[in-house]
């Protein structure tokens, strides 16, 4: 063979060597911004529910915080008490928004009447059709909101506080106990907790067992299998932190979320919240 002949192929092997690794590189580079904007959340989706329900609240008065400069929706409803007790911070589950109207808004708008002010924050959403470890990519994001919800309250003056959440809002203030400890709250309210997808257990357990303060976990007894067949479990784990307060209750004739059992789930909180 030639050797203009063998230095030619030695180029074109070099020249397709680099087309093939810079073509690798952009879709390297490509798939890295998929996955970047997938651990993102839904922020138009936000504001489109921000929108719907904004100007049809009638209890409550809707405002803007601000986590990691980036505004959410929150809804803050009054005590109707003289002497205010304290307050208690609402997570919802996932893909609804501050005021949904099963195991929400029957708290929101209810536990005022009982001397509690709340304060129903807009946690993150992922599109209609993702499940729960989709959810846990976006977990970190929910962190800022709920400090900026006990932020707003104690600017407020609120001594008390108290963390309520529901089905994947459980599972994103767990991450939040997780990380920051349960110093700056007084007491938890889990309903639904557990809740997750088929075939995807979860992937770390609640640190129930390391919380200082009291507990209350309610469910229904038509909840998803995995919030039942774990019950016990948590309830051990409570027992196991050793507050007297703690408590976990089953509500009848109510599935997982609450529907038509809002005054049941009110009932049981507040009774709850009374014996504290």
């Amino acid at each position: 063979m030639k050797i203009p002949t063998v230095i030619d192929r030695v180029f074109k092997v070099m020249r397709f060597t680099a087309d093939t690794v810079l073509l690798a590189l952009l879709a390297g580079l490509a798939l890295y911004a998929a996955n970047a904007a997938a651990t993102q959340p839904d922020y138009a989706r936000e504001q489109r529910l921000a929108t719907e329900i904004e100007d049809a609240i009638l209890d409550g008065e809707p405002l803007w915080l601000e986590a990691e400069q980036r505004r959410f929706f929150a809804i803050h409803t009054q005590s109707q008490s003289a002497t205010p007790r304290g307050a208690v911070i609402i997570l919802h589950g996932r893909g609804f928004h501050p005021d949904w109207a099963d195991a929400v808004n029957p708290l929101r708008v209810g536990l005022p009447e009982y001397g509690w002010e709340t304060l129903s924050l807009q946690m993150p959403v992922l599109a209609k059709d993702a499940k729960y470890y989709d959810y846990v990519a976006i977990f970190p994001f929910a962190l800022p909101r709920i400090d900026a919800g006990i932020a707003y309250l104690r600017d407020r003056g609120v001594q008390k506080i108290v963390l309520l959440a529901h089905s994947c809002g459980v599972h994103m203030s767990m991450a939040w106990l997780k990380a920051r400890g349960d110093h700056q709250i007084d007491a938890y309210v889990g309903l639904g907790m557990g809740a997750t997808d088929y075939r995807q257990p979860m992937r770390e357990p609640f640190p129930l067992a390391q919380l200082r303060v009291p507990v209350l976990e309610a469910y229904g007894d038509g909840d998803y299998p995995a919030v039942l067949r774990m019950a016990p479990q948590r309830l051990q784990a409570m027992r196991q932190a050793g507050h007297p307060k703690s408590q976990q209750q089953v509500i009848a004739d109510a599935d997982h979320y609450f529907t038509d059992r809002g005054a049941a789930l009110l009932a049981t909180v507040a009774g709850w919240l009374d014996g504290l």
